[in-house]
């Protein structure tokens, strides 16, 4: 096992991966313990949480789209004071610190002071979400590419995605999707994804309250209305999602047609 550079005064960004601890890796769980202060997301889990030792501080910093959160500056300038002050500090971010994890930001606010940053990477949802699929994110032959996507802000007429470039053969892994899921649907539509293209709504992934929404992209829309406020949810869309449909367990929920308000079927609940 290699030896960890954290002194007093350095700044570890850490991956918590998707929720699950026994997905936390080793070095994060390591960085975790000899820490001195602990900033945390609002997605980190509790479980996680609690492998934090006792003795180290956990400072919540949480920022949940379209709910009041403590700004990006606000967060810098605590890991600047931070580590200023001679703690050890762990940025612990939910997913990968580097897949729309505003790591750059906080990178970026400490070289600027001249304070040493490492990163310790961890599991992303989309990884995740295909793990408790049992299907692969890409496929030899057919699908070749994956695209990570952001859909925070998108529909609003400013800085919306290049839609005609994504919607060929490869899988989307949308994250923050849920607000724009009407926008997504019409949009990959009408650039030319099939209405009846198999997508996933992955509802707290690797949870114990995990739940993973099998559908078409025409009912995207009414799919993710369903979703509650307070779950984190990621959007796959792609042939491989509907792979292995003959292992899905009790948390899967599939619909396989098109799904309209009028007729539209209440949403089994998995636990």
């Amino acid at each position: 096992m290699a030896d960890i550079s954290f002194g007093s005064g350095d700044v570890w960004l850490v991956g918590a991966g998707p929720g699950d601890p026994d997905l936390l890796t080793r070095k994060a769980e390591r960085l975790l313990a000899m820490a001195s202060i602990v900033f945390h997301d609002a997605l980190v889990s509790q479980a996680i949480l609690d492998l934090i030792p006792s003795y180290v501080m956990q400072v919540p910093v949480g920022k949940r789209a379209g709910r009041h959160s403590m700004a990006q500056g606000a967060i810098n300038s605590l890991l600047v004071k931070s580590a200023q002050n001679g703690h050890r500090v762990v940025r612990l971010k939910g997913g990968d610190p580097a897949v729309f994890g505003r790591m750059t930001e906080e990178v970026d606010a400490l070289h600027a002071k001249g304070i040493r940053v490492q990163v310790c990477p961890g599991i992303t949802a989309a990884s995740a979400a295909a793990a408790s699929g049992v299907f692969s994110l890409t496929r030899r032959g057919s699908t070749r590419a994956l695209t990570f996507i952001t859909a925070q802000g998108c529909g609003n007429g400013q800085n919306d995605i290049e839609w005609s470039a994504i919607a060929g053969e490869q899988t989307l892994a949308i994250y923050m999707g849920r607000a724009a899921a009407p926008h997504i649907a019409e949009q990959l539509i009408v650039n030319g994804l099939k209405p009846s293209t198999p997508i996933l709504i992955a509802v707290n992934v690797s949870s114990p309250h995990e739940r993973l929404i099998h559908g078409r992209l025409d009912s995207l829309a009414l799919l993710m209305a369903a979703v509650g406020d307070r779950d984190p949810a990621l959007l796959l869309v792609g042939d491989v999602t509907h792979a292995h449909a003959e292992t899905a367990d009790l948390s899967s929920e599939w619909f396989d047609l098109p799904i309209d308000m009028a007729s539209a079927p209440k949403v089994r609940v998995c636990a």
